[in-house]
């Protein structure tokens, strides 16, 4: 009997570590995937590269970030700072008070936009973030958990109806593939690819090949099949160049 209540006792543990992981499939593949390309390494570390011309310093933690952006324009040197507290431009060091408020809403969506793409999967844990397993499938015979990400109005920003779909290898969870539909400029539906992998400092950055459809109003679940049947035209390049990583753990 004496024999018996370790193994019960460890069996208990197990159970209770069981009931404890309340995540959804969903969150489970996403937190797997986070780790695979980097872990904590993003929340404690501060990420400089450059991005068409543009110079971007990015550092984001759960409870707060800092988005900078800087580049030279026939005003001199401007420098957008995003962060918790609000947007702030500066041209040649003098902040502008003067900025109307859609242009604030511009830049500051520009400057997101591109922190969020270069820190996927990292961004998809934000508490506005909804996401929706969808199921394994195949991609040119690789298999991929398919995962939706909606987000709510209250901390979604201003398109937090725009709708993502992200591809995570079932062997390794890396992201390969990811795919949106947009509501600025007059909307539309793009696919991403990834065209090369870059580690630095511990972290999985990832260039893409960016993908259009014939007829922008497609919905977002067809891109798949349209990639695979190679019906979709590459608009652009997603590189990320001259990645710095500087670590702030101590």
């Amino acid at each position: 009997m004496k024999k018996l209540i370790p193994i019960l006792s460890l069996l208990l543990v197990a159970i209770l570590c069981f009931s404890c992981d309340q995540r959804t499939e969903a969150e489970k593949i996403v937190d797997a995937s986070i780790e695979a390309h980097g872990g904590k390494a993003f929340e404690s570390s501060k990420i400089d590269f450059d991005f068409r011309n543009i110079h971007y310093t990015i550092f984001k933690t759960p409870t707060a970030y800092e988005y900078i952006r800087e580049f030279t324009d026939s005003t001199g040197t401007v420098k957008d700072v995003l962060n918790n507290a609000g947007f702030v431009r500066t041209v040649n060091g003098v902040k502008i008070d003067t900025l109307p408020e859609e242009r604030v809403g511009a830049f500051s969506r520009s400057i997101n936009s591109v922190a969020y793409f270069a820190f996927l999967p990292y961004g998809l844990n934000d508490a506005a973030a909804v996401k929706t397993y969808l199921g394994e499938t195949e991609i040119r015979g690789e298999k991929y958990h398919l995962i939706k990400v909606t987000f709510v109005p209250e901390g979604g920003g201003e398109h937090y109806e725009d709708e993502f779909l992200y591809w995570f290898g079932v062997a390794d969870y890396f992201l390969d593939y990811m795919a949106y539909s947009y509501h600025t400029d007059g909307g539309g539906v793009r696919m991403r690819e990834v065209s090369e992998v870059i580690e630095v400092g511990g972290i999985r950055f990832q260039n893409y090949l960016n993908l259009k459809p014939e007829d922008k109003n497609t919905p977002v679940e067809k891109m798949q099949d349209l990639y695979i049947s190679d019906n979709l035209e590459l608009l652009s390049e997603i590189v990320l160049e001259n990645i710095q990583v500087e670590s702030l753990s101590k």
